[in-house]
């Protein structure tokens, strides 16, 4: 059985461990970087219609200004964002499965949405709702860049087109590596040259470690 790289900063690292060695996968954390807080003021929420939520970091690193918000109905991309967001006192009005695109394309037109999201975020494609960004968090390159020789021969998550990127410059052999994909957008950000390159079914973490077992029990293509 091939081993299983999770990328993801903590605590979400933490917490794909457990789900993958729950499934029997030898799963290892190699995080590319590292989540925090940036200082911001909430507006009136009166002027929106909902709330935009693409990463479940958003909710964890809010602070206290999370709490004006909570009136507004929560637009989430992945259950593990609307699961975070529950937990902190959010109504989830939908649920995303394939990023945010997807999720904007079944929403009413003319919408007013408070984005929270993090420093480096890909705007949404063609949104027909006027969307307001607000940037509560940041995702810093852990540096030194950690030692990405056990990657090789795996199975390695990806779980945002950052660290698709970053893996990607990162790793020295590509020829060896699978990767399993949350979205259409994670895939593309590392590019060509890999064994083998799967998107999950749906953006959750659940959906990616269930395909990350299928290719970890089937051989890599010779």
């Amino acid at each position: 059985m091939r081993p299983v790289i999770v990328l993801r900063p903590e605590p979400g690292a933490s917490a794909t461990l457990v789900r993958a060695h729950d499934l029997g996968l030898d799963a290892i954390s190699i995080p590319l970087f590292e989540v925090e807080p940036i200082a911001w003021q909430p507006p009136d929420p009166a002027g929106f219609d909902a709330l935009l939520l693409t990463s479940a970091n958003a909710v964890r690193n809010g602070g206290v200004g999370l709490a004006a918000l909570r009136v507004l109905p929560v637009q989430a991309v992945g259950a593990t964002t609307a699961e975070v967001a529950g937990d902190a006192g959010f109504t989830i009005a939908s649920i995303g499965t394939s990023g945010v695109d997807e999720l904007l394309e079944h929403l009413e037109p003319g919408l007013r949405l408070l984005h929270l999201c993090g420093e480096d975020r890909r705007t949404p494609a063609k949104p027909r709702q006027a969307i307001d960004a607000i940037t509560v968090y940041r995702s810093r390159a852990i540096d030194p860049p950690p030692n990405m020789d056990p990657a090789r021969n795996s199975v390695v998550l990806v779980h945002s087109p950052r660290a698709g990127e970053r893996f990607a410059e990162l790793a020295s052999d590509r020829g060896s590596t699978a990767i399993a994909a949350i979205s259409s957008a994670a895939a593309a950000a590392v590019g060509p040259g890999w064994a083998e390159i799967h998107v999950a079914a749906e953006a959750s973490d659940h959906a990616l470690l269930a395909l990350a077992a299928r290719l970890c029990n089937t051989s890599p293509p010779q």
